[in-house]
């Protein structure tokens, strides 16, 4: 096994970054990953303490189709977060700063219209960065990693191509039979310097319907998996326990 491709999602729901490296610190996810949101005005989430929520309290590929095509990109060397949209109109601002904050929450609930949602008290969405928070799907910070060969399997019994972008993975492994990751499960695996134990199987949402490259919902790969392989999983999730960097390339080690 090694990885073949490594990936962070800075903004949730937005677009992937592909990586040439990752530094993993113990109990962290790769650096940047859903490190920022935009909240719902109904969200359940409390800026003093902001702990866990589920994802239908964001902007989200299950609620929010089209955000599939804002193009993202964050340039940790300067603090800039870019978003572009498909008519061009493009903002870049300081997510880790008020100003920043707020010019993003203007752009992108002026991007989701109807879809941008108020609370009950007329509380309107907000985008939000907390220092040392993710907001991955996880209720503790992870990594996702996903098998090429469950990936054909799925694309095999689908009669179809399905993108790995649809599943959003941290790492893509190579050279690993299908659902062979399912097998990893308490285990610690070596990768570079790191060490990450694999904690749970990763089940999918109808998130996964989405086209990522077209914003359409043209598939259903929650069925797929239910009816070919009996569950609604793919991937697994893994904790870092010993920090290092890792590289697409590197080889992946049972231990």
């Amino acid at each position: 096994m090694k990885i073949e491709s490594l990936y962070r999602y800075p903004v949730k729901g937005l677009t992937p970054e592909l990586l040439t490296s990752a530094t993993l610190t113990q109990g962290r996810c790769i650096p940047w990953d859903r490190a920022f949101a935009l909240a719902q005005g109904d969200a359940t989430l409390d800026p003093e303490n902001p702990g866990w929520i589920s994802k239908s309290n964001f902007m989200c590929l299950l609620r929010n189709a089209s955000i599939a095509l804002l193009q993202t990109r964050f340039n940790e060397s300067t603090n800039e977060l870019t978003i572009t949209a498909p008519d061009g109109a493009v903002i870049t601002a300081n997510p880790l700063e008020p100003a920043g904050r707020a010019a993003l929450t203007a752009y992108l609930t002026t991007y989701l219209g109807d879809e941008s949602r108020t609370g009950p008290l007329g509380q309107r969405p907000v985008f939000h960065y907390f220092q040392a928070h993710s907001f991955c799907d996880h209720k503790t910070q992870v990594l996702s990693l996903i098998g090429h060969g469950s990936l054909r399997a799925l694309e095999a019994a689908a009669g179809a191509p399905r993108d790995k972008r649809r599943f959003r993975a941290n790492i893509y492994i190579e050279e690993i039979p299908a659902w062979a990751e399912f097998e990893l499960l308490g285990k610690t695996l070596q990768i570079g310097a790191a060490t990450l134990q694999v904690q749970e199987r990763i089940d999918r949402c109808a998130a996964t319907t989405v086209n990522p490259g077209t914003a359409i919902r043209d598939a259903n790969p929650v069925r797929e998996l239910r009816e070919n392989f009996g569950h609604i999983d793919l991937g697994i999730f893994a904790q870092v326990i010993t920090p290092g960097t890792i590289r697409p390339g590197d080889p992946i080690t049972v231990l």
